[in-house]
C-alpha cells in the first residue's frame, strides 16, 4: 500500500518522540542511580517539555 507523504511524516514524528521519551527515561534512571538530583530535575523539565 502506498502511504502519503503526510502519513509517513506523522509516523516518523511519532517514532522520534517515542525515542526521545525512551532516552530521557534511561537518562533519568541513571541520574537517580547516581544520586544526581540536579541532573534529574533538568531531565524531568525536559521530559515535561516533550509531554
Amino acid at each position: 500500500m502506498n502511504k502519503s507523504r503526510q502519513e509517513i511524516l506523522k509516523e516518523v514524528a511519532a517514532t522520534h518522540r517515542a525515542n526521545i521519551k525512551k532516552s530521557l527515561e534511561h537518562r533519568m534512571e541513571v541520574a537517580r542511580a547516581q544520586g544526581n538530583e540536579e541532573l534529574l530535575r533538568q531531565l524531568e523539565a525536559e521530559a515535561n517539555y516533550f509531554s
